[in-house]
């Protein structure tokens, strides 16, 4: 599958990579992703320059999020261009040269994620979370 700016869609390919490195689909490894993509397709991919503060709840499934964003984009703690800050919602902070994204999980989203109650519930919103754009999930700031 191709993907367009907003990360949309996402191929068979990446999912199984992803699950292959956090060790099970969930919805804030999704969303990571799926921003990370965003990231990728808005300042350009460079595991070096790129860099992102992740700011979220630092305990699972919230930081969950942080995987995806460092399996889309190549930035890891070992390169010191990754940060995961206490943070009340999910939000991230990309910046590659002088070019920022700020990305915010929009509420409605986070709290239909926060509302699920069963691992089958998990990998139902994981699987629809991944057919969304990302402009439908995160708020969208240059």
């Amino acid at each position: 599958m191709k993907s367009n700016p907003a990360g949309t869609p996402v191929s068979g390919e990446l999912v199984k990579a992803l699950v292959a490195f956090h060790g099970h689909l969930g919805p804030f490894l999704v969303l990571g992703a799926k921003a990370g993509l965003l990231a990728n397709a808005l300042l350009g991919k460079d595991y070096f320059k790129t860099k992102a503060i992740v700011m979220t709840n630092p305990s699972p499934p919230y930081s969950c999020f942080v995987d995806g964003v460092q399996f889309t984009t190549g930035c890891t703690m070992g390169k010191d261009n990754i940060k995961l800050r206490k943070g009340k919602d999910v939000s991230v902070l990309f910046s590659k040269e002088d070019k920022k994204l700020r990305l915010e999980l929009k509420k409605e989203i986070l709290r239909s994620i926060e509302s699920i109650s069963s691992e089958e519930a998990a990998k139902d919103a994981s699987l629809s979370l991944l057919s969304r754009s990302a402009y439908e999930l995160f708020e969208v700031e240059r």
